[in-house]
């Protein structure tokens, strides 16, 4: 008789009982199992067992006669042995009226015959711990997970057991029982089949006998092939579940978002913003915080980069399930990078950050619509000269079923740069590249085109350059199909998933089908060729591709695993640092700003608009009496130059005073009619321009801030570019003016001596100006030589020498006209050359004339003096006199004139072109206001920087909390 220690039938006792009963903790004998009893518990403890190494390896089972003992030789032994078979017959006599625990100790032993020899098995199989959550545990834990009761119920009557009862101790056929029961019980095509129904549907002629024999004469390969195919199936069926689960889930989740508080039926639900929604606008927010002040944050985000045409923008679309993007064949279709927020919503629906229009994606023109906007703000935002641009264009996707992630397409790294594009296109996309992959956290999509050579490939090397120990790369293997059919060696393949071929580490390996090429298929006959596929691929059931590491359902599961780890590993620590960042700001503020509000700067725009338009409104509050002196001023310091010169001067050397009347009648009227009216119309228009220019530097608020004069300024001076003075009002001005100055009635005593005045004032002023010029001619005298230590130019002195004959000869001849004759130019010059001195007869003429008009300005102020008693004879017409004072009545009209035209100017100022400058003023501010990049120009400075920093950091800093109290809310 076979025996064997207590230690082997313990495993029965431990597969068969729970962990807290039986022999372990010394519980009582009628807690045990029967059959436990019935083995265990049976033996004299004084016999001891002989040594039988092979019984170890089995159940407590093998203590069953297998053969009839022999006996030992003496008389103790033989009598000790008849009493012990006759105790054992007795015994199996009892057992035998419970043949179905036997039985089922049977297939318990034939269980742990079976695990070892799997064990054995799976030690020569490839690595399978990645098909762990596609077996069920109950495979591994048979002991375990076996119900008895459905078991015994399942056993033949005892007549059958009978018949093969001799064979149950030989413990090899036991362990092919129970390989072909557990073929029985755990194999079912449909998946709602239950063990207990695959069992008893099982085929009557396939005996345990013949599936032994059949079973051992399979060689090792056929075994691993068939367990291959096998995993491949199950995984298949419970892929099959789980996309209908899916569906399922699809389904309800659209109907729970499309509920609201007006009905279910509702096509624009309000729902609070996702998860996935929040932290895109944290990373918009920041994009636009690091574009402005060269800073580089740290959130995850995931970037899709590739070589040129090896389908980024695909993979792309099949993970967002549109065709979204332009598509073209064989040229650049991304020419800038496209943020794309990927999250979870009741309709497949495309919109972009700056626009409120919703495209329907399941329409073909929305599709069309959507594909040509895309082009369209990428040749737009390319500027003149370039080929690609680095301004991010943002486009939100939602959609049943979508993974949540946030992506960016980034342009195709190029080789060579081709005709048409930009010298500096290469080097610019591999700045972008470089720029966004950077960042520490952000997740490298690299794309990999697999039906191409793999030397070619250009994308790897910048990958590997940026994440150098593939700890947040994810390889992608694009155009499977096209590779398993072009190349002549499969193993090549096999090598690029393992991450043996490049030179670059990566946390996955996956190989995706995106399409047959054509531009016209649909996503869902897409998502059908690429599973028929890998259904049939040889790649996949060789084992060089694993099941989890193909199509592109895993590939977005899998990065939107990693997108979110990533998230929640670096979100906090990026809260942590803008936390630190904000402190540092606050601190340097107090510190240098302590009294001032911290204005950014569009507050400070606003700010300054108003300080700006209080200025203009200022301006009417102006006194009629300061417009019309300051308008009566510059309009004479215009026109006095033109006055003196082309109507006095030719005017007054006439011989009597009606040739001097005709004159100025004639040339005031030309003037009128020419020029005066357009010289007092600038004259106003520069009065209001510096009258406002002097507000706006003279305006002082209790809010005065220097930090607006470059904004002032530039209002100032693109309002004036603006403003056009009113035209209609020239015509009557010219009117106004004309009747004016043919008005000469002096109507009293105080308007005659304040025109004398007013002449005098002009004639010794212009006297000034032509001793002036007459000094600078000929030099200093000896007075300023001696006192000044300067002495007279070669040019000087000729000219002193020409000035001093000349005044002899107006002194021999007072009443000497203004022109030198010829004669007189030839005597001067022969006179100053008998003195030695060499002279130009043009330097004669230019010296007389100054000569003559100072002579003439002194005469003139002598006469002006003698009219100062003239106005009796002025009321007379000068009847009976030789006093003729018709100058006097010409600076009458003159003044007259300008006193009249600065009054009406004043009216239009006042009444209409402060307003139109008031209107001009608000519209360039509100242009200012809507030009960023002006205001950043006009408006600078530390403070102005330092303020900025501070809204802009509170307000990531807000934001990064809300989405880090939402993500534990969601975990």
């Amino acid at each position: 008789m076979l025996r064997v220690g207590s230690a082997v039938a313990c495993m029965a006792c431990r597969n068969l009982v729970s962990p807290n009963m039986g022999v372990r903790f010394r519980m009582p004998l009628q807690k045990l199992h029967p059959l436990s009893r019935a083995i265990h518990h049976r033996y004299n403890a004084s016999v001891t067992p002989p040594h039988r190494s092979a019984a170890r390896h089995f159940t407590s089972m093998s203590r069953l006669p297998m053969q009839p003992p022999k006996p030992s030789p003496g008389g103790h032994g033989s009598w000790r042995y008849q009493q012990h078979r006759n105790f054992w017959m007795l015994r199996l006599a009892s057992r035998l009226l419970k043949l179905r625990y036997i039985v089922l100790g049977s297939a318990v032993g034939g269980g742990y015959t079976a695990k070892k020899t799997y064990e054995e098995w799976k030690d020569m199989l490839p690595d399978m711990g990645e098909y762990n959550w596609v077996i069920p545990d109950f495979f591994w834990e048979l002991s375990k997970q076996i119900d008895l009761d459905k078991l015994t119920k399942m056993l033949p009557e005892l007549v059958e057991i009978a018949k093969f009862l001799p064979e149950l101790p030989d413990l090899d056929k036991i362990g092919e029982n129970f390989t072909f029961l557990k073929s029985i019980l755990f194999t079912a095509e449909a998946p709602g089949d239950t063990p207990v129904k695959a069992a008893t549907d099982a085929p009557v002629t396939a005996t345990p006998e013949a599936s032994g024999k059949q079973f051992r004469k399979s060689s090792d390969k056929e075994k691993v092939d068939q367990l291959q195919e096998e995993l491949l199936r199950t995984q298949m069926k419970y892929q099959r579940m789980l996309e209908r689960l899916e569906k399922e889930n699809k389904e309800l989740r659209k109907v729970v978002l499309q509920k609201d508080e007006k009905g279910i039926h509702q096509r624009k639900v309000k729902v609070s913003k996702s998860l996935i929604d929040m932290y895109s606008e944290v990373l918009d927010i920041l994009s636009d915080f690091d574009s402005n002040y060269n800073t580089q944050d740290h959130l995850p985000r995931v970037v899709v980069v590739g070589d040129q045409s090896a389908g980024k923008t695909s993979v792309l679309e099949m993970i967002a399930q549109a065709r979204i993007f332009p598509r073209g064949s064989g040229e650049m279709m991304t020419r800038s990078p496209v943020k794309v927020t990927l999250s979870e919503g009741p309709h497949h629906v495309a919109m972009f950050k700056d626009s409120s229009r919703e495209f329907d994606l399941g329409k073909e023109e929305d599709l069309a619509a959507l594909r040509h906007e895309i082009e369209l703000r990428m040749r737009k935002s390319v500027k003149e000269g370039q080929t690609v641009s680095p301004e991010t264009i943002s486009l939100s996707v939602k959609g049943p079923g979508i993974q949540r992630m946030v992506l960016v397409d980034l342009p195709g790294v190029i080789s060579t740069v081709t005709a048409g594009m930009a010298t500096d296109t290469k080097e610019t996309i591999f700045g972008i590249s470089k720029n966004y992959m950077q960042n520490p956290n952000a997740i490298i999509l690299c794309i990999q085109d697999g039906s191409v050579d793999a030397e070619r490939s250009i994308v790897t090397d910048l990958v590997s350059q940026m994440d150098p120990h593939g700890k947040r790369t994810i390889f992608v293997l694009t155009k499977v199909d096209l590779a398993e059919k072009n190349l002549a060696s499969p193993n090549r393949i096999q090598q690029i998933v393992e991450g043996k071929l490049f030179p670059m580490k990566a946390l996955g390996y996956f190989a995706v089908v995106t399409g047959k090429g054509s531009a016209g298929e649909s996503i869902d006959s897409i998502k059908d060729y690429e599973e028929d596929f890998f259904q049939n691929s040889r790649l996949l059931r060789d084992g060089m591709l694993k099941a989890h590491q193909v199509t592109t359902k895993n590939l977005s599961l899998a990065v939107s695993d990693c997108f979110w780890k990533m998230v929640r590993e670096s979100v906090e620590q990026q809260a942590d640092a803008f936390k630190a960042s904000r402190f540092n700001l606050e601190t340097e503020w107090k510190n240098n700003y302590p009294r001032l509000r911290e204005l950014d700067r569009n507050e400070l725009f606003e700010k300054a608009k108003n300080e700006i338009l209080d200025e203009v409104i200022s301006l009417s509050q102006v006194t009629p009496k300061h417009w019309e002196a300051i308008l009566q001023k510059k309009l004479w310091e215009r026109v006095s130059t033109h006055v003196i010169e082309n109507i006095y001067l030719p005017a007054a050397q006439t011989m009597n005073s009606g040739t001097f009347n005709t004159t100025v009648d004639i040339k005031l009227k030309q003037w009128t009619d020419k020029q005066l009216p357009h010289k007092a119309l600038e004259v106003a228009w520069e009065t209001l321009q510096e009258e406002f220019a002097r507000f706006m530097a003279e305006y002082k608020g209790k809010d005065q801030d220097d930090i607006f004069d470059k904004l002032k300024e530039a209002v100032k001076d693109e309002s004036i570019k603006r403003h056009k003075w009113n035209e209609t009002a020239m015509d009557s001005l010219r009117v106004i003016q004309h009747n004016t100055l043919e008005d000469r009635s002096i109507t009293d005593k105080p308007q005659w001596d304040a025109a004398i005045q007013f002449m005098e004032e002009t004639l010794q002023a212009r006297l000034k100006d032509t001793d002036s010029v007459i000094n600078d001619m000929a030099g200093p005298y000896w007075k300023q030589r001696w006192m000044s230590w300067t002495s007279r130019s070669p040019e000087q002195h000729i000219c002193n020498e020409t000035k001093k004959e000349l005044e002899r000869l107006l002194k021999l001849h007072e009443d000497h006209t203004a022109y030198l004759a010829n004669d007189e130019v030839t005597t001067v010059r022969k006179n100053l050359e008998g003195r030695g001195v060499e002279v130009d007869p043009v330097l004669i003429k230019d010296t007389w004339h100054q000569l003559y008009r100072r002579h003439f300005l002194q005469k003139a102020l002598h006469h002006c003096n003698l009219c100062r008693r003239g106005f009796y004879y002025y009321q007379r017409q000068f009847v009976d006199s030789e006093l003729e004072c018709n100058d006097v009545v010409l600076f009458w009209r003159i003044q007259r004139m300008l006193l009249i035209t600065a009054n009406t100017l004043r009216q239009q100022l006042i009444n209409t072109e402060v307003r139109r400058l008031e209107k001009n003023v608000k519209e360039v501010l509100e242009d200012f206001g809507e030009d960023n990049e002006r205001k950043v120009h006009l408006i600078t400075g530390r403070r102005v920087q330092l303020a900025e920093d501070l809204k802009k950091v509170r307000e990531i800093q807000e934001k990064l909390e809300a989405f880090i109290e939402a993500l534990h809310e969601e975990k």
